[in-house]
């Protein structure tokens, strides 16, 4: 397996990490959206990361659906997640908070560094929707009774939160900086302490 994308990435990390987890062997190719484009084109059109590439060739294009064939790969009994119920519902829940969290912070990058004129508008969007998706979260950790969502070792819950919040320490400092979220600081702390997470990190380098 290839995985490509930068690992300053939140949806790449998040499948990286999962990739070491699961025991899975993979090659990493930490290609840049922007100054890889044209490598990344030759297994993903749309130029996007994560990719990653099976041994058979196919290529699949967005993080959810790669984790979702990980956990195929590896059966329920090993799952990062619940493989039915309200506690799948939950967690799947999660991820998506977690995700749409990152798309914003995303477009918030590629706001500024791609437009001479930037929307105001656009900015106060994204920056609402970033404090209010992280309010919820920090509402739901404050509800999770064990060390992760997962349990005793964390989840795909677990590693899109923290994934998500590292985002936003490295890219975002004055945003981070202005929010109170202990109980998603400490989720962080606890997770990037782990090998597994310790493995897969790299500092945020914005595009140029």
């Amino acid at each position: 397996m290839i995985l490509i994308g930068q690992y300053d990435s939140p949806f790449v990390r998040r499948v990286g990490i999962a990739l070491v987890t699961y025991g899975i062997a993979f090659e990493h190719r930490p290609w840049s959206v922007f100054g890889d484009s044209e490598k990344i084109a030759r297994y993903n059109p749309l130029r996007r990361v994560p990719t990653l590439v099976l041994d058979d060739g196919m290529a699949l294009l967005d993080s959810a659906t790669i984790l979702l064939h990980l956990d195929e790969m590896v059966g329920p009994d090993r799952a990062l997640i619940p493989a039915s119920g309200p506690e799948r519902r939950r967690q799947l829940r999660l991820c998506a908070l977690a995700a749409g969290l990152c798309e914003k912070m995303v477009a918030l990058i590629y706001e500024r560094v791609l437009h001479e004129t930037v929307s105001k508008v656009w900015i106060d969007r994204c920056n609402g929707q970033i404090h209010e998706g992280l309010a919820v979260l920090e509402g739901e950790m404050a509800s999770v009774k064990t060390d992760f969502v997962f349990g005793a070792t964390p989840g795909h819950a677990d590693i899109a939160i923290a994934a998500a919040l590292r985002f936003l320490s490295d890219a975002h400092p004055a945003i981070r900086a202005g929010l109170e979220c202990d109980g998603l600081a400490a989720h962080l702390a606890r997770c990037e302490e782990r090998a597994d997470f310790l493995a897969i990190r790299q500092a945020f380098i914005p595009p140029a």
